[in-house]
C-alpha cells in the first residue's frame, strides 16, 4: 500500500502530463469540471478542478460532494497508472479504477488522457 505522500505524487505526476497536451487541443475537449479521487485503502479523497488552462492543485477532501467526475483507485494502482506501469484503459476494464462520470465527460477525457 502506498502512502499519503506517494498518492499525493502520483496524482501530481498524472495531472503533470496535461501541461504536454497542446492548449489549443485542451481547449477543444476540457470544460470545467470538479474532479475527485477516493483513495479507498488509505481513506482519503483528492479533489480538483480541470479547466482550460490545466488542474489546480489536489486538496484533500472530507467528501466527494459534488464532484462531477469521481474517480476511485486503490494506493498501488494509482502509483502504477503515475509510473505509466498500468494503462487507464486496462485499469477500468479491469475493474481497478472506477470512473463515475456522464458520457460526455468520459468522452472529453478520454481525448486528452
Amino acid at each position: 500500500m502506498a502512502t499519503l505522500d506517494q498518492a499525493r505524487a502520483a496524482l501530481e505526476r498524472i495531472a503533470g502530463r496535461l501541461t504536454d497536451v497542446d492548449p489549443d487541443e485542451l481547449a477543444k475537449h476540457v470544460i470545467e469540471r470538479t474532479i475527485s479521487c477516493h483513495v479507498p485503502d488509505l481513506n482519503l479523497i483528492f479533489v480538483t478542478r480541470v479547466h482550460t488552462g490545466g488542474l489546480d492543485e489536489f486538496q484533500l477532501a472530507e467528501n466527494a460532494n459534488g464532484a462531477q467526475v469521481r474517480l476511485t483507485v486503490k494506493s498501488d494502482d494509482l502509483v502504477a497508472l503515475a509510473d505509466d506501469e498500468l494503462s487507464v484503459t486496462k485499469a477500468w476494464a479491469s475493474g481497478r479504477l472506477k470512473i463515475e462520470a456522464s458520457l460526455g465527460d468520459l468522452l472529453r477525457l478520454r481525448k486528452i488522457l
